[in-house]
């Protein structure tokens, strides 16, 4: 039997299986795309994974036993890179603000000021799962005053609100290309400054011939030019992370981030005024632009509304929170291409559809007609 490719099967589709290998100086012309999008001139590691990966990398990297790390929770991966710390050896200092806000730069100062000691902070810049977005360049001034290296992940904020990863004295900034930018889960990116170099050089205990080690990525790859790559890339994912970076670019940057604010602006606002909801996160200024969380009626298992509104519309980006927030936790994901107008307001009805099913009197109009001002008035203020 002879093998039919799917573009034979099917002639608008791309073969796939039939590529020119991916060349170091393509590579690197993917890379220097994102860092351009990260705001930085420092190193950049594109690693073959999604991103946990780098952020577990930029760890256990530079961080020795002896250290004392800050680790900063709003949502869950914060609680996840606490772990890595530990068994890294660092003393870890947590530092927790609510979910329902975000953390503000004088609490990691009154930190930093309590634990001179610190020398390693850990920030996510916006947790998609909780739906709030922190400060970064305040807490990066206050940081970088100290004297410790900051790591930020940047995963949910990349394309959906401004990152200036150099400007803002991050050492360390993870960002993949899942969310805002409308590309791949299994390629990822950290940024390397001078500063987070020098420290991984000096850990003995930083990971060696390992998937995990950004030393090892520098020496063969950074150091030598970027003339050939270390191992056979990963070549339809960097070839997806560079056509969503140039779609990205194609829109212009202020154009995408601003689909991103005006979906989150519609989905807080239609869900004010359909009863039965609430913004889980308070202020509209601590609210991430690529998802939106909302609070489900009193006595009212979230998980149960998600269920219906699906039933209702299976096509929206709704969904309920995982573990411990799973019974009063909605989230709307309003990121790449769901960062549009339509799908807002097909999410709210969808959510208003649900909720009546589960008998919570609703205004559905109003709610729609409520998201649709929104998002118009945050377009026209563009």
């Amino acid at each position: 039997m002879t093998a039919v490719s799917d573009s034979t099967a099917n002639p608008a589709a791309p073969d796939l299986l039939d590529l020119p290998p991916l060349t170091a100086a393509h590579f690197a012309r993917i890379e220097d795309k994102v860092a351009a999008l990260m705001g930085t001139r420092c190193d950049v590691v594109a690693m073959q994974g999604e991103a946990l990966l780098p952020l577990e990398a930029c760890i256990r990297s530079a961080v020795r036993p002896g250290s004392t790390a800050l680790n900063i929770i709003t949502g869950p991966y914060g609680e996840t890179f606490g772990g890595w710390l530990r068994s890294c050896g660092a003393e870890v200092i947590t530092l927790t603000a609510p979910f329902t806000g975000a953390v503000s730069p004088r609490q990691v100062a009154d930190a930093l000021r309590e634990h001179p000691e610190i020398d390693f902070v850990s920030l996510v810049h916006a947790e998609a799962a909780t739906g709030n977005t922190n400060p970064v360049a305040e807490i990066g001034a206050v940081v970088r005053e100290h004297g410790a290296l900051l790591m930020l992940d940047a995963v949910a904020s990349v394309g959906a609100e401004p990152l200036r990863t150099d400007e803002w004295g991050v050492d360390l900034c993870v960002i993949g290309g899942q969310k805002a930018l409308a590309g791949p889960a299994g390629v990822s990116v950290a940024s390397v400054s001078a500063r987070a170099w020098e420290r991984i050089t000096a850990n003995e205990q930083a990971p060696r011939r390992s998937y995990l080690s950004l030393r090892d990525w520098k020496e063969s790859w950074i150091d030598g030019g970027r003339a050939a790559l270390p191992h056979a890339p990963a070549q339809l994912e960097m070839l997806a992370l560079e056509q969503a970076v140039d779609h990205i670019d194609a829109e212009g940057l202020d154009a995408v981030m601003t689909r991103h604010r005006a979906a989150a602006a519609a989905v807080r606002a239609g869900a004010r005024v359909l009863g039965g909801l609430v913004p889980y996160v308070i202020r509209d200024e601590d609210a991430a632009p690529a998802a939106t969380t909302l609070r489900a009626p009193q006595g009212v298992d979230a998980r149960e509304v998600v269920s219906a509104a699906l039933a209702a519309d299976g096509s929206v980006p709704v969904q309920a929170a995982a573990g411990a927030l799973a019974k009063e936790m909605i989230r709307v994901n309003h990121y790449g291409r769901a960062a549009d107008r339509g799908v807002a307001l097909a999410s709210l009805a969808a959510l208003a559809g649900g909720l009546r099913t589960l008998s919570t009197e609703v205004d559905e109009a109003a709610a729609v007609g409520a998201a649709a001002a929104a998002w118009d008035e945050v377009v026209a203020g563009r």
